[in-house]
Protein backbone atom coordinates (compact mmCIF):
# COMPACT_ATOMS: atom_id res chain seq x y z
CA UNK A 1 0.00 0.00 0.00
CA UNK A 2 1.21 3.34 -0.79
CA UNK A 3 0.23 6.32 1.64
CA UNK A 4 0.03 9.82 0.67
CA UNK A 5 -1.32 11.24 3.73
CA UNK A 6 -4.76 10.17 3.77
CA UNK A 7 -5.06 8.69 0.34
CA UNK A 8 -3.79 5.00 -0.66
CA UNK A 9 -3.37 3.18 -3.97
CA UNK A 10 -2.23 -0.40 -4.29
CA UNK A 11 -0.11 -3.11 -5.79
CA UNK A 12 -1.59 -4.83 -8.78
CA UNK A 13 -1.95 -7.91 -7.18
CA UNK A 14 -4.66 -10.96 -6.14
CA UNK A 15 -6.35 -10.73 -3.03
CA UNK A 16 -6.68 -9.03 0.27
CA UNK A 17 -4.83 -5.38 -0.19
CA UNK A 18 -6.49 -4.00 3.20
CA UNK A 19 -8.64 -5.04 6.08
CA UNK A 20 -9.70 -2.24 8.14
CA UNK A 21 -12.75 -4.36 9.99
CA UNK A 22 -12.54 -3.11 13.43
CA UNK A 23 -12.54 0.41 12.60
CA UNK A 24 -15.92 2.49 13.12
CA UNK A 25 -16.87 1.64 9.25
CA UNK A 26 -15.41 -2.48 9.15
CA UNK A 27 -14.40 -2.43 5.65
CA UNK A 28 -11.89 -4.73 3.19
CA UNK A 29 -10.79 -4.36 0.15
CA UNK A 30 -9.45 -7.29 -2.36
CA UNK A 31 -8.29 -7.34 -5.79
CA UNK A 32 -9.24 -9.92 -8.51
CA UNK A 33 -6.64 -10.82 -10.52
CA UNK A 34 -7.14 -13.80 -13.55
CA UNK A 35 -7.45 -16.14 -10.22
CA UNK A 36 -10.34 -17.55 -7.50
CA UNK A 37 -11.64 -15.05 -5.21
CA UNK A 38 -13.49 -16.71 -2.25
CA UNK A 39 -16.24 -14.35 -0.94
CA UNK A 40 -17.17 -15.17 2.51
CA UNK A 41 -20.81 -14.77 4.81
CA UNK A 42 -21.40 -12.58 7.36
CA UNK A 43 -21.11 -9.72 5.00
CA UNK A 44 -22.08 -7.61 1.84
CA UNK A 45 -19.34 -7.84 -1.11
CA UNK A 46 -19.62 -4.91 -3.84
CA UNK A 47 -17.72 -5.79 -6.94
CA UNK A 48 -16.58 -3.90 -10.31
CA UNK A 49 -15.52 -5.61 -13.11
CA UNK A 50 -12.52 -3.71 -14.80
CA UNK A 51 -11.82 -5.65 -17.33
CA UNK A 52 -12.53 -9.05 -19.07
CA UNK A 53 -15.16 -11.41 -17.69
CA UNK A 54 -16.12 -12.70 -14.25
CA UNK A 55 -17.95 -15.68 -13.26
CA UNK A 56 -19.86 -15.82 -9.92
CA UNK A 57 -20.51 -18.48 -8.83
CA UNK A 58 -23.40 -18.75 -5.74
CA UNK A 59 -25.68 -21.32 -4.08
CA UNK A 60 -28.57 -19.53 -6.38
CA UNK A 61 -26.77 -19.88 -9.68
CA UNK A 62 -23.47 -18.99 -11.94
CA UNK A 63 -23.80 -15.58 -13.07
CA UNK A 64 -21.54 -13.83 -15.70
CA UNK A 65 -20.43 -10.56 -15.57
CA UNK A 66 -19.10 -8.69 -18.36
CA UNK A 67 -16.42 -5.82 -18.55
CA UNK A 68 -18.15 -2.86 -16.53
CA UNK A 69 -20.71 -4.78 -14.94
CA UNK A 70 -21.00 -4.32 -11.00
CA UNK A 71 -22.37 -5.98 -8.29
CA UNK A 72 -23.81 -6.81 -4.75
CA UNK A 73 -23.74 -10.02 -3.16
CA UNK A 74 -24.39 -10.98 0.70
CA UNK A 75 -23.77 -14.61 0.78
CA UNK A 76 -20.70 -16.97 0.16
CA UNK A 77 -19.80 -16.98 -3.65
CA UNK A 78 -16.60 -17.64 -5.47
CA UNK A 79 -15.79 -15.18 -8.51
CA UNK A 80 -13.38 -16.88 -11.03
CA UNK A 81 -13.07 -15.62 -14.71
CA UNK A 82 -10.11 -13.79 -16.90
CA UNK A 83 -9.71 -10.56 -15.86
CA UNK A 84 -9.37 -7.87 -12.94
CA UNK A 85 -11.48 -5.74 -10.73
CA UNK A 86 -12.03 -4.90 -6.94
CA UNK A 87 -14.42 -6.61 -3.97
CA UNK A 88 -15.09 -3.85 -1.37
CA UNK A 89 -16.72 -6.28 1.86
CA UNK A 90 -19.41 -3.96 4.06
CA UNK A 91 -18.45 -6.41 7.34
CA UNK A 92 -21.64 -7.11 9.55
CA UNK A 93 -23.93 -5.76 7.12
CA UNK A 94 -26.86 -7.65 4.81
CA UNK A 95 -27.60 -6.10 1.61
CA UNK A 96 -29.14 -7.46 -1.35
CA UNK A 97 -27.92 -9.44 -4.19
CA UNK A 98 -27.75 -6.92 -7.04
CA UNK A 99 -26.38 -7.26 -10.81
CA UNK A 100 -25.75 -4.12 -13.10
CA UNK A 101 -24.15 -2.99 -15.68
CA UNK A 102 -22.66 -1.84 -17.64
CA UNK A 103 -21.49 1.53 -16.60
CA UNK A 104 -22.51 4.38 -18.47
CA UNK A 105 -19.89 6.81 -19.88
CA UNK A 106 -21.59 9.65 -17.36
CA UNK A 107 -23.32 10.18 -14.25
CA UNK A 108 -27.00 10.97 -13.64
CA UNK A 109 -26.54 13.15 -10.88
CA UNK A 110 -25.41 16.69 -10.80
CA UNK A 111 -22.06 16.75 -8.14
CA UNK A 112 -19.74 19.78 -7.87
CA UNK A 113 -17.32 21.56 -9.90
CA UNK A 114 -19.01 20.08 -13.18
CA UNK A 115 -18.52 16.46 -12.22
CA UNK A 116 -21.74 14.04 -12.52
CA UNK A 117 -22.62 10.86 -10.32
CA UNK A 118 -24.71 7.99 -10.08
CA UNK A 119 -26.11 5.85 -7.23
CA UNK A 120 -25.24 2.25 -8.78
CA UNK A 121 -26.37 0.51 -5.68
CA UNK A 122 -28.61 2.46 -3.09
CA UNK A 123 -28.80 1.89 0.35
CA UNK A 124 -31.96 -0.36 1.49
CA UNK A 125 -31.80 1.43 4.56
CA UNK A 126 -30.73 5.34 5.20
CA UNK A 127 -27.62 5.07 6.69
CA UNK A 128 -26.65 1.58 4.81
CA UNK A 129 -23.85 1.01 2.47
CA UNK A 130 -24.00 2.21 -1.15
CA UNK A 131 -21.84 2.02 -4.85
CA UNK A 132 -21.26 4.95 -6.77
CA UNK A 133 -20.56 6.09 -10.24
CA UNK A 134 -17.97 9.31 -10.14
CA UNK A 135 -17.46 11.00 -13.37
CA UNK A 136 -14.59 13.80 -14.27
CA UNK A 137 -14.93 16.02 -17.24
CA UNK A 138 -11.58 17.09 -18.76
CA UNK A 139 -9.83 19.67 -17.54
CA UNK A 140 -11.84 19.24 -13.82
CA UNK A 141 -10.63 21.70 -11.01
CA UNK A 142 -12.05 20.35 -7.89
CA UNK A 143 -13.16 22.21 -4.70
CA UNK A 144 -10.64 20.74 -1.94
CA UNK A 145 -13.26 18.82 0.57
CA UNK A 146 -13.51 15.95 2.58
CA UNK A 147 -16.25 12.80 3.57
CA UNK A 148 -17.16 11.89 7.22
CA UNK A 149 -16.35 8.74 6.51
CA UNK A 150 -13.72 6.07 4.06
CA UNK A 151 -14.36 6.15 0.90
CA UNK A 152 -12.63 2.90 -1.42
CA UNK A 153 -12.97 1.90 -5.47
CA UNK A 154 -11.42 2.08 -8.58
CA UNK A 155 -10.21 4.17 -11.59
CA UNK A 156 -12.47 2.39 -14.42
CA UNK A 157 -11.82 4.67 -17.36
CA UNK A 158 -9.56 8.07 -18.06
CA UNK A 159 -6.44 9.61 -16.14
CA UNK A 160 -6.30 12.12 -13.01
CA UNK A 161 -4.61 13.38 -10.34
CA UNK A 162 -5.89 13.21 -6.53
CA UNK A 163 -4.55 16.20 -4.86
CA UNK A 164 -4.14 16.60 -1.37
CA UNK A 165 -2.40 19.55 0.97
CA UNK A 166 0.95 17.94 0.63
CA UNK A 167 0.65 15.41 -1.96
CA UNK A 168 -0.42 15.05 -5.93
CA UNK A 169 -0.96 11.27 -7.16
CA UNK A 170 -0.91 10.44 -10.37
CA UNK A 171 -4.37 8.41 -11.21
CA UNK A 172 -4.95 5.42 -14.02
CA UNK A 173 -7.24 3.08 -15.17
CA UNK A 174 -7.18 -0.15 -12.90
CA UNK A 175 -6.06 2.37 -9.75
CA UNK A 176 -7.48 0.80 -6.51
CA UNK A 177 -7.58 3.17 -3.98
CA UNK A 178 -8.25 4.11 -0.04
CA UNK A 179 -9.42 7.75 0.91
CA UNK A 180 -9.35 7.97 4.83
CA UNK A 181 -12.33 9.70 6.53
CA UNK A 182 -11.92 13.71 6.88
CA UNK A 183 -9.00 13.78 4.50
CA UNK A 184 -9.06 16.98 2.37
CA UNK A 185 -8.21 16.43 -1.05
CA UNK A 186 -9.52 17.42 -4.62
CA UNK A 187 -9.63 15.50 -8.12
CA UNK A 188 -7.89 17.03 -11.83
CA UNK A 189 -7.99 15.75 -14.93
CA UNK A 190 -6.23 17.22 -18.13
CA UNK A 191 -7.17 16.67 -21.52
CA UNK A 192 -9.25 13.20 -20.91
CA UNK A 193 -11.74 12.92 -18.70
CA UNK A 194 -11.74 9.78 -15.64
CA UNK A 195 -14.61 7.48 -14.15
CA UNK A 196 -14.22 6.26 -10.71
CA UNK A 197 -16.00 3.57 -8.85
CA UNK A 198 -16.71 4.67 -5.62
CA UNK A 199 -17.76 2.49 -1.99
CA UNK A 200 -19.46 4.55 0.52
CA UNK A 201 -19.72 2.52 3.88
CA UNK A 202 -22.45 5.01 5.10
CA UNK A 203 -24.93 6.97 4.01
CA UNK A 204 -27.46 9.86 4.94
CA UNK A 205 -29.83 9.25 1.76
CA UNK A 206 -32.60 6.06 1.90
CA UNK A 207 -35.96 4.94 2.47
CA UNK A 208 -36.91 4.86 6.29
CA UNK A 209 -39.71 2.80 7.56
CA UNK A 210 -41.66 6.44 7.78
CA UNK A 211 -40.91 7.63 4.48
CA UNK A 212 -40.55 5.03 1.40
CA UNK A 213 -42.15 5.46 -1.80
CA UNK A 214 -44.98 2.07 -0.98
CA UNK A 215 -45.85 3.43 2.40
CA UNK A 216 -46.25 7.49 1.28
CA UNK A 217 -48.19 6.65 -1.94
CA UNK A 218 -50.96 4.67 -0.27
CA UNK A 219 -53.26 6.77 0.10
CA UNK A 220 -56.42 6.64 2.72
CA UNK A 221 -59.36 9.17 2.24
CA UNK A 222 -56.81 12.03 0.68
CA UNK A 223 -54.24 11.38 3.25
CA UNK A 224 -51.00 9.65 2.94
CA UNK A 225 -50.21 6.33 5.24
CA UNK A 226 -47.17 8.35 5.83
CA UNK A 227 -49.09 10.26 8.29
CA UNK A 228 -51.59 8.05 9.72
CA UNK A 229 -49.76 6.38 12.93
CA UNK A 230 -52.67 4.23 13.48
CA UNK A 231 -52.51 1.90 10.44
CA UNK A 232 -48.71 1.81 9.99
CA UNK A 233 -46.85 -1.27 10.72
CA UNK A 234 -44.63 -1.03 14.14
CA UNK A 235 -42.34 -4.27 14.13
CA UNK A 236 -39.68 -3.97 12.81
CA UNK A 237 -38.47 -6.32 10.24
CA UNK A 238 -35.51 -8.73 11.66
CA UNK A 239 -32.98 -9.33 8.68
CA UNK A 240 -29.49 -9.18 9.84
CA UNK A 241 -25.85 -10.10 8.68
CA UNK A 242 -25.84 -13.42 10.13
CA UNK A 243 -29.22 -14.22 8.70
Amino acid sequence: MTTQRGFHTFPEQHGLLLDISQSEAPTSVSSWCDAPLHLEEGSTHYGFVYKGKAVLHTAQGIFTLQEGMYFSLAQPATLEGDGRGVVIRRHGYKGFFHLGGPIEEIGRLRYIDGCTDSLLIPPVLKGDACLNLLHFPPKIQQTMHTHPSIRAGMVARGHGLCKTPQEEIPLRPGTIFLLDADAPHCFWTGQESMTVIAYHPDSDFGPQHDDHPMLNRTIVEGVSARYIDDIRTQETPKIGASQ
